[in-house]
């Protein structure tokens, strides 16, 4: 790849990219900085847009020869398989042959949830022997009067057990609904919800290689390879590991199944979808740094922060990026594109300047070339849009909430209208 090289119909968004821009003039909350890190390089964490700087992208329509790339067919049979390398070999890792196989067991189904409107099902997905073996554990509602199979919204998410209340207690802060969806509006629409807690199967731990699925997969002595899976690999394999099993169910239809994470979570979820196409739908949101949110911008998180902090995330050999974002073999426009022709939806919010939402929204606009080439639609817009206003007239969406790193109530509805298009 010649990292010269800039995107030929981006000219409108290339002189974004050096232009200091309120992120959201009208908000009193999109002028509030982040938290301030020094990071073991010195560098130290801007929210000034007049020192973000000038940087170029590489250009997801260009082969690593130079050549450019102007059919589907050839960024299907050729492009696309060379950014994937690139991830695999510099970033998130490798999926090791020896990766387990999943055992699937229905634990139980419970008629009359929701007031009657909703069957819970809880199936356990279990990788290797033994008490301890990592698991997936699904929590799946469905609809109870259904004549047909049902698409699924899938959720990695930090804790799998839905709250036992729906709407939530409130306790919950205003506009937010914790962690799970709004389950019984998800269910009323016609879909099935199946949520998970990620570190079941892999532990979000710096020791984390000694534990979890990656600890079954690695060989005995010596270190990992420099393209060794992280965590942020295996969750994502994870992911489509709980596809297969929605595939196999008959109660679920597997062509129709989109799948959800958020902060980390969203990274991973954009990483699986970049990976298998059987995912119709991808929604990542506030997944800033190494996911949506460009890497080359210097504004928020930083590669420097992430191989501090979380270098487990990633393939043991990212942390040579440190201090050298510009080398990086690709930036979030191309995750984002390898995600192409499914449906994604990207979400910020004002008060997550850490995650740099207007890097994820100039993400979008660098990824729709690709988008275009496969026959689908773009952003359609080049303008960062107000807080709260969607963006959702293509393939490639994108919103910013008023508020914080979280999914907001808001954003669940702007989710679920953007699913409808496709999945009913």
């Amino acid at each position: 790849m010649n990292p010269s090289r800039t995107l030929a119909g981006l000219a409108v968004a290339a002189a974004l990219f050096s232009r200091a821009l309120p992120i959201c003039a009208a908000d009193p909350e999109g002028a509030r900085p982040g938290p301030v890190k020094t990071a073991s390089t010195g560098h130290v964490s801007n929210y000034d847009e007049a020192k973000v700087g000038t940087y170029t992208l590489p250009d997801p329509l260009v082969l690593n020869d130079g050549r450019p790339v102007t059919d589907a067919d050839t960024w299907t049979r050729i492009r696309r398989p060379e950014i994937l390398e690139l991830y695999r070999a510099h970033v998130f890792g490798r999926v090791p042959g020896n990766a387990p196989k999943a055992v699937a067991t229905v634990e139980g189904v419970t008629p009359g949830a929701l007031g009657g409107n909703a069957v819970r099902k809880v199936v356990v997905l279990r990788f290797g022997d033994g008490p301890g073996a990592p698991f997936i554990r699904l929590v799946i509602y469905l609809p109870a009067r259904r004549a047909a199979k049902v698409p699924v919204l899938l959720h990695m998410a930090f804790n799998g057990e839905p709250a036992p209340t729906d709407p939530p207690a409130p306790s919950v802060p205003k506009g937010i609904l914790g962690e799970p969806g709004p389950i019984s509006d998800i269910v009323a629409r016609g879909y099935a919800y199946a949520i998970y807690r990620y570190s079941d199967l892999q532990p979000d731990t710096a020791d984390t290689r000694t534990s979890g699925v990656e600890a079954l997969t690695a060989s005995p002595g010596g270190s990992p390879a420099k393209d060794s899976w992280g965590t942020i690999a295996v969750w994502a394999w994870g992911a489509s590991r709980a596809l297969d099993y929605l595939q196999t169910d008959p109660d679920f239809d597997g062509r129709r199944v989109a799948l959800i994470g958020h902060s980390r979570l969203g990274k991973a979820a954009l990483w699986a979808g970049a990976q298998d196409p059987r995912f119709a739908l991808v929604f990542a949101n506030c997944a800033g740094e190494m996911g949506t949110a460009l890497s080359r911008r210097d504004y928020g998180e930083t590669v420097d922060d992430m191989v501090d902090r979380f270098p487990y995330w990633f393939s043991p050999g990212f942390r040579r990026y440190a201090g050298h974002w510009g080398d990086l073999p690709g930036d979030a426009h191309m995750l984002i594109a390898l995600n192409a022709p499914h449906p994604l939806l990207v979400t910020g919010g004002s008060g997550d300047q850490w995650a740099d939402p207007r890097g994820e929204f100039l993400a979008e606009v660098a990824a729709g070339p690709v988008y275009r080439l496969l026959g689908r639609k773009d952003l359609g817009v080049t303008q960062m849009p107000a807080l709260d206003q969607d963006v959702n007239a293509g393939d490639l969406a994108y919103r910013i909430h008023a508020g914080p790193h979280a999914i907001m109530a808001s954003d669940w509805q702007a989710f679920l209208a953007f699913a409808d298009r496709y999945l009913r």
